[in-house]
């Protein structure tokens, strides 16, 4: 089954440029004077300290049936976790090409969190204040889970910030990336949460939040300050917390990069976990070095793929050899 790609992908590209498209007021505070991040950033609600309810039946069903899907990606030889080798070469025009593809174009775009099949070129889109993710439990996710996933995020937003050279880190302080991990029946309820995080979030967008198919296994939501800029000032990652632990392992990976920047995916990109092939589930060396040039200082949010390209292609010289 290729399901966390080809179902999950367009929805994230689509709920993106709803995100950026689809509202009539500013969804962000406007940034606070010099660029810093935005005044009234929402804190994260402290976690219940209470033992969590139950998972309803509905929530377990659906816990059987993602462990069915990790299981067969497993047996087909997909979620691969060694990040590449001998066996998935690319030279420095592939890995521009595919940046090319992932960072500036969407395959999918439609307004009010709707999807409409079409490969569209789009400025580039990043973060220039800085990072400060964040992880919201809902009430029924066992406090053990929680601490697994705390250390697995934590580890990989300190890679984060290593690759990128960008300020990344994790905390509870007036943060700007929010990782919610719900079970069914929370993430059903959490529209009242959406609004307070992304304040005039297009409704569509909570609407598809709420409902989402089984067959979309986490997504990301990135938001600019104000509609037209191509910086990204607050976001929102969904993971179910049904999910097997590669599963969810493969979402956090995937949806906290994506939500920096790469937001698209292309077939021809591998070793990497921006296709919907579903052979890698973590973060590959390719993938490491899409995300060195998306920050690279060379390039700033806004430039067309004319402009960026000649950059594009000097920086993936520079990172993997060859001719300029």
């Amino acid at each position: 089954m290729t399901m966390r790609g080809a179902a999950r992908r367009g929805w994230i590209a689509a709920l993106t440029l709803a995100a950026l498209a689809g509202c009539d007021a500013p969804m962000t505070p406007a940034p606070a004077p010099g660029g810093g991040p935005s005044a009234e950033a929402p804190a994260a609600p402290p976690s219940p300290r209470v033992s969590p309810t139950v998972p309803s039946e509905t929530s377990q069903t659906l816990a059987r049936y993602y462990a069915r899907v990790q299981a067969g990606l497993l047996e087909r030889g997909l979620l691969r976790r060694d990040g590449g080798g001998a066996d998935t070469p690319f030279t420095s025009a592939m890995l521009a090409r595919n940046f090319e593809q992932i960072a500036l174009y969407d395959e999918y775009g439609g307004g009010n969190g709707t999807l409409r099949g079409r490969e569209t070129e789009i400025p580039l889109r990043r973060w220039e204040d800085p990072v400060r993710i964040s992880m919201e439990f809902g009430a029924t996710v066992a406090p053990q889970q929680r601490e697994i996933d705390r250390s697995f995020v934590r580890g990989y937003v300190a890679r984060l910030a290593n690759l990128t050279g960008h300020p990344i880190t994790m905390t509870d302080s007036a943060p700007n990336f929010h990782v919610l991990v719900l079970n069914e029946d929370e993430r059903r309820t959490i529209g009242p949460r959406l609004r307070e995080i992304v304040p005039g979030i297009n409704e569509g967008s909570v609407n598809t939040v709420e409902n989402l198919p089984r067959g979309v296994l986490c997504l990301v939501l990135a938001f600019p300050g104000v509609e037209g800029d191509m910086r990204y000032h607050r976001a929102i990652a969904l993971v179910r917390g049904e999910h097997p632990a590669q599963l969810r392992e493969a979402c956090f990976h995937e949806e906290i990069a994506q939500g920096l920047g790469l937001g698209n995916d292309s077939p021809a990109a591998r070793p990497s976990i921006f296709n919907d092939n579903e052979e890698f589930a973590l973060l590959t060396r390719q993938d490491e070095l899409l995300l060195k040039i998306l920050y690279d200082p060379r390039l700033s949010p806004g430039m067309t793929l004319d402009e960026a390209h000649p950059i594009i292609v000097t920086i993936a010289a520079e990172l993997v050899g060859g001719p300029v």
